[in-house]
């Protein structure tokens, strides 16, 4: 049994747990260096392998703090950029969120000292599963907040192939199974438990090498469609201002006369800056231009219910398309402000353009592009890996439109992006990316980006997209496998816990 000291100076632990955190934030893009994930994880294993619950807590919560302080700290821009917050407050409100986050992490080292540790194949196979498992209660917990997965840097790596079985959270496990195989080797130093772990590693990357060419989809029809996206690059503060609202239908307007023609037109979110309702004059001329050259416009536009009750953050299909979805997953404080009657009026952050949103029924139909289905994903719901599987089992295409402006000219953008890839991958369909300013793009259905924009310039991009038949196991059965796998795990460990300690009293 591992002992409970510290093992380690507390100066290098101060130093080294925020910067093995941070070498996760590496690992994605930007950066993409893949490798740093699985680093990071033999690192946090070797910290937390002789110390004592409480000491695991702090290295755990300075762990998170290095790995949401470089990897989400982008939320700056939207607190004192957009929401006029002084560079104090935007500071102090970026850290507390960060360190909020970080505290998950605590939590999964405590755990993982106090429960998992000791016990045979604990540092094994009882570190990635419980790491897993805090990856899946961030998706929820407190409304929610996927980001940072370790799974997103293997978008092109081996393990890739796993994708389209386990989905990200499966990748996630084998990084970090990886991750305690390199510990574990560095610790025993003897060549049989070396080639033990190597066998397992080997394993899990060979098999993902062998997956990988594996179609699990086919086309729908043998022509592809033709895809034009137009990235308006509209300044946010421009965008809600009244006076702007002629401007921004003339651009819109003159753009897309050039892109008739093509099967499916896209517009970012809210790209009309007013409700549908009230935009009827300039969307209806629109749609029937859209419908007599056979093109499907699909726009990002606000949406008040049949009633006037609530009103919505909606993506609709017009001329050769049909259907209206209305968003599931709010954003906190962007699209809804939490305990409103307490923060509205605090602060710009709290009163922003469009946060009063109401989210949409479940289960909702998808858009119809012609004949055929498109499931739609507004910004943030891409993130979400069981969301986009259960709209990808009912469609043929995906498409997500998004304003990214919020984050400005940070990595916030190009993670999101790398997150609708690993969308694409594990659903074995075409993705289409619309947003105000980039990035933009069609990305295949393997996961691969076949073209995209800049960011920051108004433009338009082509393509051609592939409509995909069939399921791959991951849309149909989502990460439920994966998750009641890691909980299996864990309970089987907590029962060889209690006869572990019954066999020795």
């Amino acid at each position: 049994m591992p002992s409970n000291s510290s093992g380690l100076p507390p100066l290098l632990i101060l130093l080294l747990a925020p910067v093995s955190g941070a070498l996760i934030t590496l690992s994605l893009a930007p950066f993409d260096v893949w490798p740093a994930g699985i680093l990071s994880c033999a690192l946090l294993a070797w910290m937390l392998s002789t110390c004592s619950p409480g000491q695991a807590f702090w290295r755990g919560w300075l762990f998170g703090l290095g790995m949401f302080g470089t990897g989400v700290s982008w939320v700056y821009v939207s607190i004192h950029v957009h929401g006029h917050a002084n560079i104090a407050l935007a500071g102090f409100l970026t850290a507390l969120f960060c360190g909020g986050l970080a505290l998950v992490l605590a939590l999964f080292a405590w755990c993982y000292v106090r429960l998992i540790r000791a016990l045979p194949g604990g540092m094994l196979i009882g570190f990635p599963a419980l790491w897993v498992l805090f990856e899946w209660l961030r998706s929820w917990l407190l409304t929610g907040f996927p980001w940072l997965y370790l799974g997103y840097a293997h978008v092109d790596t081996w393990i890739s192939g796993w994708a389209p079985v386990i989905g990200v959270y499966g990748l996630s496990f084998i990084c970090a199974l990886t991750g305690s195989c390199l510990f574990l080797t560095w610790r025993s130093r003897e060549w049989g438990s070396g080639v033990t772990y190597a066998v397992i590693v080997v394993l899990l990357w060979g098999g993902g090498s062998q997956l990988k060419p594996i179609e699990w989809v086919a086309p729908a029809k043998k022509e592809a469609l033709s895809v034009a996206i137009y990235q308006p690059n509209i300044p946010q503060e421009n965008k809600w201002d009244p006076s702007w609202y002629q401007p921004i239908l003339a651009q819109y307007e003159e753009a897309t006369q050039a892109l008739l023609g093509n099967d499916i037109i896209i517009w970012p979110e809210s790209a009309i800056p007013r409700i549908y309702q009230r935009a009827r004059d300039f969307l209806d001329p629109m749609a029937q231009q859209a419908a007599a050259a056979e093109s499907t416009l699909i726009t990002g536009i606000p949406y008040r219910s049949e009633d006037g009750s609530a009103y919505h953050n909606s993506i609709i299909a017009l001329g050769d398309g049909s259907g209206a979805y209305h968003k599931q997953r709010l954003v906190p404080f962007g699209e809804y402000v939490p305990m409103e009657g307490l923060l509205r009026g605090l602060i710009d952050f709290f009163d922003l353009p469009m946060s009063t949103f109401t989210a949409g029924p479940e289960a909702q139909p998808p858009l119809r592009a012609g004949g055929y289905r498109v499931a739609p994903f507004i910004c943030y719901e891409v993130v979400y890996p069981d969301l986009v599987a259960q709209g990808a089992s009912h469609a043929e295409l995906l498409v997500t439109i998004s304003n990214d402006s919020w984050f400005g000219d940070s990595i916030g953008p190009l993670q999101h992006l790398q997150m609708a890839q690993m969308r694409a991958l594990e659903n074995g369909r075409y993705m289409i990316r619309a947003t105000n300013n980039g990035v933009s793009a069609i990305i295949d259905h393997r996961g691969q980006i076949i073209a995209r924009t800049p960011q920051f310039i108004a433009t338009t991009l082509h393509g051609k997209v592939e409509l995909m038949l069939g399921d791959t196991a991951f849309s149909s059965f989502g990460s439920t496998p994966v998750i009641i796998g890691c909980f299996i795990t864990i309970m089987l460990m907590a029962l060889m816990y209690l006869v572990f300690w019954r066999d020795t009293d």
